[in-house]
């Protein structure tokens, strides 16, 4: 296989909270007067967003709006006593939307349909149509303007608030109290994304994958981001968008600013020329 680095697209925006946003630092411990689920937080103590996070949703949403959900498409990353306990897709399609733009691991996979049908099942090895990653998903960084001191001051913590819920048995009402730390809604953070346009085997990409990477913008921003989505959080836009077109020569030249491709206030009015 023949690969050819053609330039670069990066997209500059910024991610904004339209309901309390909850991304899970992942600590399960529990401090005596402490919140139950705290979210995740940089060296700062300020709440971001993990570049993990945006990619692993969107890869998410794509599976299923690309048709690649099915027992014979999904790929077992995750095995317990013999049985698949996390899949995702992966296959070997070289214009598969989805492997080519969140990418492929090396190795053998297995299948979710031939390891329930054989659970000695040994797998398919991937190594020949692995390529690079086309998408990098930068961490995104709080900007701490959007929550100005008049929100600062209602807040329960330095910069999030706290959600109580409630676990209520339907017979006695006896009440099981959590708490969840969240981002308030209006907060924005600052996020770029890169796609590497390559040239493979003489195909050149073009921008097939930046559409395919809208899209996948576009959904997240009808779903949610995070926990708890289904009651209330993770509600997110994509606003204050410029797209930028690095050339593969460009990086031979002295540094110049480079005027944006594509601008828009949001992605209902964004229109790539």
């Amino acid at each position: 296989m023949d690969i050819i680095l053609k330039g670069k697209y990066i997209i500059k925006c910024k991610i904004e909270t339209v309901t309390g946003l909850h991304i899970g630092e992942g600590n399960n411990s529990l401090e005596i007067g402490g919140i139950d689920n705290a979210v995740v937080k940089d060296a700062e103590g300020k709440p971001y967003i993990p570049g993990s996070s945006l990619k692993g949703k969107m890869r998410a949403l794509m599976e299923f709006a690309e048709g690649k959900v099915r027992d014979n498409l999904l790929v077992v990353t995750v095995r317990k006593n013999d049985k698949p306990e996390i899949c995702i897709h992966m296959c070997k399609e070289k214009d598969c939307p989805v492997c080519g733009l969140f990418g492929r691991n090396h190795g053998k996979h297995v299948t979710k349909k031939n390891l329930i049908e054989n659970p000695q099942a040994e797998g398919e090895d991937f190594s020949d149509a692995v390529i690079p990653t086309r998408l990098i998903a930068r961490d995104a960084k709080l900007i701490e303007s959007s929550i100005p001191p008049e929100i600062r001051e209602n807040l329960d913590l330095e910069w999030t608030e706290v959600k109580f819920e409630n676990n209520i048995d339907r017979i006695t009402s006896k009440a099981n109290p959590r708490q969840s730390e969240r981002v308030p809604a209006g907060a924005q953070f600052s996020a770029e994304f890169v796609i590497n346009r390559y040239e493979i085997d003489s195909k050149d990409d073009n921008d097939y994958y930046l559409k395919k990477f809208l899209k996948a913008m576009k959904l997240l921003e009808d779903d949610y981001l995070g926990g708890q989505g289904s009651r209330g959080n993770g509600k997110v836009r994509f606003v204050d968008i410029e797209i930028f077109y690095k050339d593969s020569s460009d990086y031979e030249k002295e540094s110049g600013k480079l005027k944006p491709i594509a601008t828009a206030k949001s992605l209902d009015e964004l229109k790539l020329s």
